[in-house]
């Protein structure tokens, strides 16, 4: 099973690069043996774009979603990639600790995640359980702890949504309405 994604980019618009950060929810890795955020952050950075902080979690959900929140609210972090913490088990808590953030979930990343995963490792891809959301304005993506899913995220859906010039429509353009709701009297 293959899945093509279609991409279209108009050259009307100039790149913007969005500053991410990058979190690695792990009891046993540290900044020497960080493959996944270490992938993402070549990934970021390779396609223009910022690392504006990285950090390594242990599992623990208050200690995640208190990062997410601190990184929600700082105005230099467009959004947030967390690695790791996504499978079954039960010292998997990243998903948990994302809803316990999110404003709105964007259920369709999981859909189009478990899709691409399908293609490439059958139904294993059934077991991550991979999730994306918005709060404050920061967009927020929780991915599987492997090198291969987190190149699978970033170049399948994530690459070509913060590209301002992918059409027809991509997250960036719609960054400035994430929190309306929340300026509004």
């Amino acid at each position: 099973m293959t899945f093509d994604m279609p991409r279209r980019y108009t050259d009307e618009r100039d790149f913007l690069p969005v500053r991410f950060a990058v979190l690695t929810v792990s009891d046993t890795r540290q900044a020497a043996d960080d493959r996944s955020g270490d992938t993402l952050v070549e990934r970021i950075e390779g396609a223009g774009h910022v690392v504006a902080a990285r950090a390594i979690l242990r599992d623990e959900r208050p200690l995640i979603a208190a990062q997410l929140r601190d990184w929600i609210a700082d105005p230099g972090i467009d959004a947030v990639l967390s690695t790791g913490g996504t499978g079954l088990t039960g010292r998997d808590v990243t998903v948990e600790a994302h809803r316990d953030v999110y404003e709105k979930e964007i259920d369709a990343f999981a859909i189009l995640f478990t899709m691409i995963s399908a293609a490439k490792i059958g139904t294993s891809a059934v077991q991550s359980r991979a999730c994306a959301g918005v709060a404050g304005g920061t967009y927020l993506f929780a991915l599987p702890g492997s090198p291969g899913a987190c190149r699978d995220a970033w170049d399948a859906i994530l690459a070509p949504q913060f590209d301002y010039r992918h059409m027809p429509c991509n997250f960036v353009e719609i960054m400035p309405r994430l929190d309306e709701h929340l300026r509004r009297k």
